[in-house]
C-alpha cells in the first residue's frame, strides 16, 4: 500500500473503467425484452455494487494501517503520496524502520541513505525535518531541517550527492520526537539554495516552490533525549 493511496488509486481507475464499460455496454446493447437479459443485468449490477464496496472497505483499511498515517507524518508533514521509489536508511549498519525507536548517540552522524534503482540519469532530493520541535506538545519550531541534500543519483546514496545543509544530528530536549526523512524525485538538476535558518521549514513550500512534486518515499523513526525511558509522544493538534 501506498500512503494514502497507491492501490486505492489503482482500484478507482478499474472501477471507473468498469464504469465505462457498463455504460458503454447500456449503450450498444439491444433493448432488454427478455427475462434472460434483465437478469444478467442486474447480476451485474449487483456484483459492480459489491465489487466497488470491497475496494472501498480494503483501501480505507490499509491506508488506516499504513505506518506514514498512523504517526501522522502524512498530515503534519506530507500530503497523501503515492510510493514510487525504494529509499534505505542506515544508522550503524542498522536498517531504520517505521516507527523505530533510535536514541541521539545512534544517530550522531550522518546515515547512509540508499536510492534503489538502474538509472543513473535519475536524480534525486532528500530532507530530513523533525517536525516536534521544540516539543511534541507544542512544536513552534516545526519542522527544523536537519539534512538537506540534492542531485543524488538514482542507484547511489546520499553521499554522492550535493549537500546544501549540512547533517544536524537529532537532540530532542522534550518528549519523544519524529525524524522524518523525505525523498523526491527531480525532474531536472537545479540550483537550490540553504533557507536562512533551519526552524520552521516548510516541506509543502519547498517542494512547491522547487518544483519537485510529491515525494515518492518517505520513512522516520522516534528519538528522545538520551536518558528519556518509554512515555508516550503528546501532540499538538492541528497543523502549524
Amino acid at each position: 500500500m501506498v500512503v494514502s493511496g497507491g492501490d486505492r488509486d489503482s482500484n478507482v481507475e478499474r472501477y471507473l473503467v468498469m464504469v465505462g464499460g457498463a455504460l458503454y455496454w447500456s449503450k450498444v446493447s439491444p433493448p432488454l425484452n427478455t427475462t434472460y437479459q434483465i437478469i444478467n443485468c442486474i447480476a451485474f449490477l449487483f456484483g459492480l455494487a459489491l465489487l466497488s464496496w470491497k475496494l472501498f472497505f480494503v483501501a480505507s483499511f490499509t491506508m488506516s494501517r499504513d505506518p506514514l498515517v498512523v504517526g501522522r507524518v502524512v498530515g503534519d508533514v506530507l500530503d497523501p503520496f503515492i510510493r514510487a521509489a525504494s529509499m534505505s536508511v542506515i544508522y550503524n549498519n542498522k536498517e531504520v524502520t517505521n516507527g523505530s525507536e533510535l536514541k541521539p548517540s545512534v544517530v550522531a552522524r550522518e546515515p547512509r541513505v540508499e536510492i534503489e534503482g538502474y538509472d543513473t540519469r535519475t536524480y534525486y532530493t532528500l530532507v530530513m525535518i523533525d517536525p516536534d520541535a521544540p516539543s511534541p506538545s507544542n512544536p513552534t519550531k516545526r519542522e527544523h531541517l536537519l539534512w538537506l541534500v540534492t542531485d543524488i543519483q538514482e542507484k547511489t546514496t546520499a553521499n554522492y550527492g550535493n549537500e546544501v545543509v549540512s547533517y544536524e544530528s537529532p537532540n530532542p530536549t522534550a518528549g519523544i520526537h519524529r525524524i522524518v526523512f523525505v525523498l523526491f524525485r527531480q525532474s531536472i538538476r537545479q540550483t537550490i539554495y540553504a533557507p536562512g535558518w533551519r526552524q520552521n521549514f516548510n516541506t509543502r513550500d519547498f517542494a512547491q516552490y522547487y518544483d519537485l512534486g510529491p515525494p515518492v518515499a518517505a520513512l522516520y523513526f522516534n528519538c528522545q533525549r538520551e536518558n528519556g525511558c518509554g512515555g508516550r509522544r503528546s501532540v499538538a493538534s492541528g497543523r502549524n
